[in-house]
């Protein structure tokens, strides 16, 4: 029957958020634990080309029993993911030297048309199941995945009748400053009734103010959002039905919302001193930053049709990112108030209609082929409002696209196996005649720009081999493309020469990346590990230059590099030690003679970085993680940048009840006194700027959670 063959592999990234089928959920559980799929091949984790790591429902809940900083999460649990910013906004935050493309089951959550950098807060980790990461460039779910994918995999049903979760949360600095205590509660119910399954989850967490190991309030981010001082809800909804064995349909809707309590304001600090920025109570101009995040997903799974595997999913995704406001000059314009009086903020607003068509068939030529193929549609409208005054700051740009692909896998002997596949995107640009702000050309008071629609089209193509060369060895090697868009909306706000039009001014070739790489898996007795080194390059990256005022493309050559280490040892049945490694570097062509000739800087390429966690369980209902993370110091080309390094020791205990489940997480459990790594490593600009956005790193942090499933 397909119910129980069917549910050997977890959902992939293609069939995406499909519940289980109710009478084997508990089977399927225990078979997820080794075989989960991260491709839309569904590829089996452990013998792909390429490098992909499966974040577990453990792991996540013990880096949130530590943290509730998302990026922090990713950063603790993948090597080469930049250190957090600790902030509402993700600029600076790469994974291997490049932007990662967001998805919540497969439906994309990050914004490159204006590229806001605010896809890091767009789901509660409360209600993901496990995450899903594909390491370097990929085309396989289109636009944005220069640096790999990382795919939030939500909750699904549990099998029976109606199941129960609750937890709550408590968060204090050291000295346990009332500003600084947080709250988050959590509700989950879940369960099935004939061929229907149902889940509906709920979060509210309050946080306040971060301190520094000094016991000093961290600097508030006004003009790009904090999470400091925030609340955040969500709501996740996912209903299945199960037509017959074969064949499932899927609902998911999450709304998910932080903003900021808007109390506090920013205290400059001295960024060429070292010296951070601090708060104080205060009562900020404006509306308060946010996040607003909407995605559905209406998806169909047949898993027999004339011998092949079908999923077809719709989606749509809502975006509302609101920034902190300011006099910046850009926003003035003398026919609304005096030169340097215009008080103004900006929200960036993006609306996504897609769908994914995956067809599958394996054990073709004796089994030696499995062929996979589809298509994808998108169309992404996005604009920037300039919100107190009702200005159009980034007109409505309209981006449609549709990628037909297929992949295969050659099963050529027994322990070797061959991946090949191609996508190739069709894309067009749509935008209407538009006005600029009056700061772009102060004289005739803003520009007329005409509009136009430039098209493009580009094949991606990727290869890859995985050989079992013993037992206990692989290779694999991969060969893989994926590719961006400029920040194009960026590049029209800032138009200020008369008659310009779009078609003429925009270059729009795609950020074509190349991966390659190579590594091996080793797994015997207790030990297991996995090595990889890659290149990255870029023949035309895109970096944004001012010329008279006006934002252009240069578009560069950049190559990055770097190694990846995960070793793990089962010291026995109660403890196990992980160690993991990485190593970044990059550089850009930054004169135009087609060698790169300087380096990158923390805005792009993460620090080389040690870690070592160990994990165990004392008895079946105390357990314990204490893990511990040096970033290495390091040198930049860019006057004014350098990276001193630090090392951060976090901790957790678990205990079980007869009741329930008590835990207890402390971060930076040394009390680390240090400054961020954007802070020192990519904090560029004129000084007010710097030195508003010198920040120290959080002091030590308690959280003290319970929770309970009944």
């Amino acid at each position: 029957m397909f119910r129980k063959s069917c549910l050997c592999l977890s959902i992939s990234l293609a069939t995406l958020s499909l519940s289980s089928a109710p009478a084997l959920a508990e089977e399927a559980t225990e078979l997820e634990a080794v075989t989960i799929s991260a491709t839309r091949a569904r590829s089996e984790a452990g013998k792909t080309p390429q490098k992909i790591t499966v974040i577990s429902r453990e792991q996540i809940e013990q880096q949130l029993a530590i943290t509730s900083d998302h990026g922090a999460v990713l950063s603790n649990l993948i090597p080469s993911y930049s250190p957090s910013r600790q902030k509402m906004s993700s600029a600076g935050e790469t994974f291997r030297g490049r932007s990662a493309l967001i998805l919540i089951d497969g439906v994309p959550q990050s914004t490159p048309l204006r590229d806001s950098q605010r896809d890091g807060y767009v789901i509660d980790l409360s209600m993901v199941e496990r995450i899903e990461v594909i390491h370097g460039a990929s085309a396989e779910h289109g636009l944005g995945a220069t640096g790999g994918i990382i795919n939030y995999v939500t909750r699904r049903p549990a099998s029976g009748t109606l199941r129960q979760h609750a937890g709550v949360s408590f968060t204090a600095p050291t000295d346990y400053e009332s500003e600084g205590l947080g709250y988050k509660l959590d509700y989950r119910a879940e369960g099935t009734q004939g061929n229907f399954d149902y889940l509906v989850g709920t979060s509210w967490q309050t946080q306040g103010m971060f301190y520094d190991a000094n016991g000093d309030l961290i600097g508030v981010d006004d003009t790009q959002g904090d999470v400091m001082d925030s609340t955040s809800t969500d709501l996740l909804l996912k209903l299945g039905y199960w037509l017959d064995d074969n064949q499932n349909i899927g609902l998911m809707v999450n709304r998910y919302q932080v903003e900021g309590e808007h109390e506090y304001v920013n205290v400059p600090g001295d960024a060429d001193a070292e010296i951070p920025a601090t708060s104080r109570k205060g009562d900020p101009l404006g509306k308060a930053p946010q996040n607003e995040v909407l995605a559905t997903s209406l998806s169909y799974k047949h898993a027999d049709l004339y011998g092949n595997e079908l999923g077809l999913q719709l989606y749509t995704q809502r975006f509302r990112g609101r920034f902190g406001g300011g006099t910046n000059g850009t926003f003035q314009d003398a026919d609304i108030a005096p030169i340097g009086a215009l008080f103004d903020q900006s929200q960036n607003e993006s609306d996504k209609y897609g769908g994914k068509l995956t067809l599958s068939r394996d054990g073709m030529f004796d089994n030696h082929l499995r062929l996979t193929g589809g298509l994808d549609v998108l169309q992404d409208t996005t604009s920037q409002q300039l919100i107190l005054t009702d200005r159009e700051w980034v007109p409505e740009t309209v981006f449609r696209n549709y990628a037909p692909f297929l992949q295969a896998e050659i099963r050529a002997l027994e322990q070797l196996t061959f991946f090949v596949g191609a996508r190739h995107e069709f894309a067009e640009l749509d935008v209407d005649s538009f006005r600029t702000i009056a700061s772009t050309n102060p004289a005739l008071g803003g520009v007329d720009v005409e509009g136009g629609n430039p098209t493009f089209e580009e094949t991606l193509y990727n290869a890859g081999v995985v050989w079992q060369m013993t037992d206990w060895v692989q290779l694999f090697a991969n060969y893989s493309e994926g590719f961006g868009m400029p920040d194009v909306g960026r590049v029209l706000r800032g138009i200020g020469t008369p008659d310009t039009s779009v078609d003429n001014f925009l270059n729009l070739q795609p950020i074509v990346t190349e991966n390659r790489e190579i590594g091996f898996r080793l797994n015997k007795g207790p030990f297991d590990a996995e090595i990889s080194y890659y290149e990255s390059d870029a023949d035309l990256g895109s970096r944004l230059d001012s010329v008279g005022g006006v934002y252009q493309i240069r578009r560069e050559r950049t190559e990055i590099d770097g190694v990846e280490f995960t070793g793990g040892w089962q010291v026995n049945d109660a403890h196990r030690l992980k160690l993991i490694y990485a190593q970044v570097n990059g550089q850009s062509d930054t004169d135009g003679d087609g060698k790169v000739d300087t380096d990158l800087n923390g805005a792009n390429i993460s620090p080389d970085r040690y870690g070592i966690s160990w994990q165990a369980n004392w008895t079946d209902k105390l357990h314990s993680l204490l893990q511990a993370n040096h970033y290495a110091s390091r040198d930049f080309d860019t006057p004014g940048l350098e990276f001193d390094g630090y090392s951060l020791v976090d901790a957790f205990v678990g205990y079980r009840l007869p009741v329930g489940e008590v835990n207890l997480g402390i971060e930076n459990l040394l009390n680390r006194d240090y400054l961020t790594y954007y802070s020192q490593a990519a904090n560029t600009g004129a000084d007010v700027t710097r030195n508003g956005r010198v920040f120290n790193g959080r002091g030590r942090t308690f959280t003290l959670g319970y929770q309970v499933s009944f």
